[in-house]
Formats: C-alpha cells, structure tokens, sequence
C-alpha cells in the first residue's frame, strides 16, 4: 500500500490559488454593485437636488445633465475597476515570479 505523502508546497499554492480566487471574486462583486448603485443614485440625486433644486433648471435640463453625471461615473467606476485589476494582477505575478 503506497501513500502519497502531500508537498507543502503544493498545498501553499492551492491555498494560494484559491485565496487568489476569493479575492478576485469579492473585487468584482464590489465594482459589480458600484456601477450598479452609484451612477443610479448620481443620476436622482444630481438631478434633483443640484441640477432642479440649486441650479433651477428646468426638468428637460435637468434630465440631460444628470445622464451625463451618470455616463461619467460608468467610466470612472470602469477605470477604477481595470485599475486594481490591473495592480492585483501585477502583484500576484510578481508573488509568483519570487517563488
């Protein structure tokens, strides 16, 4: 009867690999419920209290300026996103170039 002895090596990578994932799951939840809430609540709340509420501008105005308030937060949530992607992604190869 043959055991296999398991190398501690192995294990630390898959431990590795599937915190790697965990992370990389939760960020992109993250940014999934950033560029769903943040541009929809940009849009009322910009369009209500800024653009009708102190600016005075008429509905018609003011829908137009808070869709671009809201275009603009998709893009920077996008960049934000391939931002950490971005640096995470980079860190683990880094982590895995030093093993």
């Amino acid at each position: 009867m043959l055991v296999k002895m398991e190398d501690p090596g192995e294990r630390l990578a898959a431990v590795r690999n599937e915190g790697s994932l965990t992370s990389t799951l939760r960020t992109l939840l993250f940014f999934t419920a950033l560029m769903i809430t943040l541009p929809v609540g940009l849009y009322f709340s910009s369009k209500a209290y800024v653009f009708e509420g102190s600016l005075g501008m008429s509905d018609r105005d003011s829908y137009f300026y808070a869709a671009i308030v809201a275009v603009v937060t998709v893009h920077v949530v996008l960049a934000l996103f391939v931002y950490v992607a971005w640096s995470e992604g980079s860190r683990q190869w880094r982590e895995g170039k030093q093993d």
